[in-house]
């Protein structure tokens, strides 16, 4: 077993996000999507007539909050992108101003030039000695403009590309930012019901609860005592993730003490020196497709359908994975409810 990592490439969680990650961990059920998912067939909370129903209510408000957990993340990672594509059409805007300032200024030139050298064609047939000299200074002329407007028009377009492009970027990082404002807040919304569901997780019995866990994120299954992954780039991140086993599920946390299911793929990957979004939907489009049967240690291997969790393979069908609140980092089956798809990316 490695030595376990704890000064991790990326950034703790702040401490709202800290405060608000422990709340949904002491709850082990908050924030549920029900604006933002079909509402499950069952009773509503405080309504299930059976200890079974209860449990079953319980495991699918558990399953929501992670949904609308990585909504959070992945409308992050959009916002930022975003973001940085805004700046960057700034950028060229300021540049092709500055181009267009240029040839102002060359233009100027150019006229005065033109003007007290040799103003007009019929200027220079007067001060011609030839008809070849003629010829010569009103080619020159000519060129001198034909150049001008050229480059007029060139950076001209350009400065309009820019500009376009400058007010698309806004335009995206505006609706980014609606959107996570739209998904923050529901989750804020969301996290009201807490209660409820708290009074309801605490009815259960022990086994219950457990089934609780079971359901949402699978049996825990003992881990080989090695694993020996294809590389040392993917043996890197396989043992920085087995290391952070027992750490608490934390919403919105990256490590190293505590994680969601994202933050912890980004973790171990940014120990090898790759970085990844902190969003399982964002993770699930990069680096190839891999089949099931093709699956190597450190593949992500991903689930649901819009994806909102997200592991890594470690061999013999398994996977660590930060599961969901109210659980910690640990080995489960790859195959377990919601097995989507898997990429490489070493």
């Amino acid at each position: 077993m490695p030595v376990r990592r704890r000064t991790a490439p990326s950034a703790a969680p702040s401490g709202a996000r800290r405060r608000s990650g422990r709340g949904l961990l002491a709850v082990g059920v908050a924030g549920l999507a029900v604006a933002l998912l079909p509402a499950p067939a069952q009773a509503a909370p405080g309504q299930a007539s059976t200890p079974e129903e209860a449990t079953q209510l319980v495991a699918d408000a558990t399953h929501q909050l992670e949904v609308v957990t990585e909504q959070v993340n992945d409308a992050q990672v959009q916002l930022a992108q975003q973001q940085a594509a805004a700046a960057g059409a700034q950028q060229s805007a300021a540049d092709a101003q500055a181009q267009l300032q240029s040839l102002g200024a060359q233009m100027d030139e150019v006229a005065v030039s033109a003007y007290t050298g040799n103003p007009s064609g019929f200027a220079a047939l007067l001060t011609s000695a030839s008809p070849e000299e003629f010829l010569a200074q009103v080619s020159t002329l000519d060129l001198i403009a034909g150049h001008t407007d050229d480059l007029l028009t060139q950076v001209s377009a350009a400065a309009q590309t820019a500009t376009d492009a400058q007010a698309a970027a806004d335009a995206a990082a505006a609706q980014a930012q609606q959107t996570l404002d739209q998904v923050t807040a529901q989750q804020q919304d969301l996290q009201q019901q807490i209660a409820t569901y708290q009074a309801q997780f605490a009815a259960l019995s022990v086994p219950q609860r457990a089934a609780v866990v079971e359901a949402t994120s699978g049996p825990e299954v003992t881990p080989p005592a090695t694993v020996v992954a294809d590389g040392a780039a993917a043996q890197t991140v396989v043992d920085t993730a087995m290391a952070q086993r027992g750490d608490p599920y934390v919403w919105g946390a990256g490590g190293p003490g505590s994680f969601d299911c994202s933050g912890l793929t980004a973790y171990a990957y940014a120990a090898a020196g790759i970085s990844l979004p902190h969003s399982s939907a964002a993770q699930a489009r990069m680096g190839s497709p891999v089949s099931r049967g093709d699956l190597q240690p450190g593949d992500l291997v991903y689930f649901y359908s819009p994806v909102s969790h997200i592991g890594i393979y470690i061999g013999n069908g398994m996977m660590v994975h930060a599961p969901t609140s109210g659980d910690v980092v640990k080995v489960s089956s790859v195959d377990m409810s919601g097995y989507a798809g898997a990429r490489r990316l070493l």
